[in-house]
């Protein structure tokens, strides 16, 4: 049975929800999708993206993320950060890598736009590996 979605669109390509977009370094993205099941069901893809060294492409991994599993995921990751930050390194200043605002190099972006394109977002389901 086929249906339409007047809330939200029709979103059957899977398109993005929201996106956010950090910049890790020089060759490094990561990519925090919100995306919509043909069910109206939500899940967040979480994506690195890596410029091969010979400059020809991307390499890519993507884990899938259910929304059964976030506060597991949520915790586990904080517990984990947490650990390294007060058990292993508790000297060392993470804060003084926050750029949170360095927009020329990337730094976060994000949209709340029911359609975002690769080129103003840089959706890397979009690119052409």
């Amino acid at each position: 049975m086929a249906y339409d979605n007047k809330n939200f669109g029709d979103n059957r390509n899977n398109e993005s929800l929201f996106s956010k977009r950090i910049k890790a370094g020089k060759r490094r993205t990561y990519f925090f999708d919100v995306r919509s099941t043909r069910g109206n069901d939500y899940f967040v893809t979480i994506t690195e993206s890596k410029k091969r060294f010979d400059d020809n492409g991307y390499d890519r991994h993507k884990m899938f993320l259910y929304k059964e599993d976030f506060n597991k995921f949520l915790n586990a990751l904080t517990e984990t950060v947490n650990y390294v930050k007060t058990d292993l390194m508790p000297d060392f200043d993470f804060d003084a890598y926050n750029h949170d605002n360095d927009q020329e190099e990337g730094g976060i972006t994000a949209t709340t736009d029911s359609v975002v394109t690769a080129a103003e977002e840089g959706n890397v389901d979009d690119w052409k590996i």
